[in-house]
């Protein structure tokens, strides 16, 4: 339980600065120039809102998802856990996930909808209940049931068409923001858009948080290109890795989310 957990709370810590505000000083990158786009009829300005609408108009629209889930964990207190998730989607409505343990047994059932979070603990008989809003409570950072919709597709989740810094070198396109909670910097590649690498930096000092997720292994899946894998590191007061492999992606097609709580499981607050 605590792997799949710290997954979710991973999802969630890159679901932070919904709302950036303009950039008053310049954000320096490695081997790059960063332009500053100020003000907003300025050709970077114009070039950077042509862009990020491109990569909008590029994400992944969707009824329903599927797919079965790699996992990878480590962290550097040596724990290390690996283990398949059976993941189902449906917009707006539900995410399904089924963690499969050693010997192919069932460890936990979780029902995601967008006001709340069932657990189910299959090993140890226990059930637990929490609103949605517990995720925001947990990590102290906004989001919405949609942010984690378009984590999980890999869409980019911070097109924000107002006045932001930004670099371009030969192969690659980067953008900068800054948001209430953190600093976000986003990479795409400058041929087809697809997302790279983002990096968030936490806004208070005394945290110092910072996620990094890399995507690569791009394929198509029938009309949509999707990002197979996913390398998240998270660093706080303990330093986490999680590698995500995903296989057996399928859009649109019919699923099920079969869910029943036992009378005999332990409810847990």
């Amino acid at each position: 339980m605590r792997s799949f957990t710290v997954i979710i709370l991973a999802l969630v810590l890159l679901a932070s600065c919904r709302s950036t505000r303009k950039l008053t000083n310049v954000i320096a990158t490695r081997d790059s120039v960063v332009t500053l786009v100020n003000p907003y009829d300025s050709d970077s300005a114009k070039f950077v809102r042509a862009t990020m609408q491109k990569i909008k108009e590029r994400q992944i629209q969707f009824k329903t998802f599927s797919s079965k889930i790699k996992v990878d964990y480590n962290d550097d207190k040596n724990r290390k856990f690996d283990f398949n998730a059976f993941f189902r989607m449906q917009k707006d409505s539900a995410m399904w996930i089924s963690i499969v343990a050693a010997l192919n047994i069932e460890a936990f059932r979780v029902l995601i909808r967008p006001d709340s979070i069932i657990i189910l603990d299959k090993l140890n008989k226990t059930v637990q209940r929490k609103p949605f809003s517990y995720l925001q409570v947990i990590t102290k950072v906004p989001f919405d049931y949609q942010t984690l919709e378009n984590l999980i597709l890999g869409n980019p989740i911070y097109l924000d068409k107002e006045v932001m810094a930004f670099s371009e070198k030969t192969e690659t396109l980067s953008f900068s923001t800054v948001g209430e909670a953190f600093k976000h910097f986003m990479t795409v590649g400058k041929n087809d858009l697809n997302v790279l690498f983002s990096k968030l930096d936490d806004m208070d000092i005394a945290r110092s948080r910072t996620a990094n997720l890399a995507y690569a292994g791009y394929v198509p899946v029938g009309e949509r290109i999707f990002a197979e894998e996913r390398k998240i590191d998270l660093a706080e007061k303990t330093q986490i890795q999680i590698g995500l492999n995903f296989k057996q992606v399928e859009f649109d097609k019919a699923i099920s989310f079969p869910f029943s709580i036992p009378k005999n499981y332990k409810i847990i607050n």
